[in-house]
């Protein structure tokens, strides 16, 4: 069993099994094999307990966002279902970006794996660690791409 397989489904909550949800989750990494960091990220999120990948956008190459210097990212949006509450996914997301040697640095710093929970169909979050729809949505051009290659427009048809 690889290592971020059982960190993610080791931290992972109960999921509520009479609700099952949408949701639309980021991927970007610009530090070392990028391209496997995101497949091995897509792979992790498919195996969480009573979740699976729908969808995923091409991955797109974006230069980085903020003032620290760093090399470009890779990037992909994926359409999940899920019976995890937006909190557990979270959790879990984490749980992977950290099993793939993810270290929280200064802000805009470069990462192996970033996991953003982006949009959840229907809901508005506001809690500590977790907002929805993500507060840069509006800033971050490339994701309203990925989540148009997606079919989904952010306030249109429960989204």
């Amino acid at each position: 069993m690889s290592r971020w397989w059982s960190i993610a489904r080791a931290t992972t909550a109960q999921p509520d099994r009479g609700f099952l949800t949408r949701a639309a989750v980021a991927l970007g990494s610009n530090l070392g094999d990028r391209a496997g960091l995101l497949a091995r990220a897509r792979a992790a999120i498919g195996e969480l307990a009573a979740t699976r990948v729908v969808a995923a956008s091409p991955v797109e190459e974006t230069a980085p966002l903020g003032p620290v210097p760093q090399g470009a990212y890779l990037n992909q949006m994926l359409l999940v279902e899920t019976a995890l509450t937006p909190r557990a996914l979270l959790e879990a997301l984490l749980a992977i970006e950290r099993g793939e040697g993810r270290t929280r640095g200064p802000r805009w710093g470069p990462r192996t794996l970033d996991c953003d929970i982006v949009l959840v169909a229907g809901a508005r979050i506001r809690e500590p660690g977790l907002e929805v729809p993500h507060p840069e949505l509006p800033n971050r051009a490339f994701w309203q791409r990925e989540l148009a290659a997606l079919g989904i427009v952010p306030g249109e048809a429960g989204w």
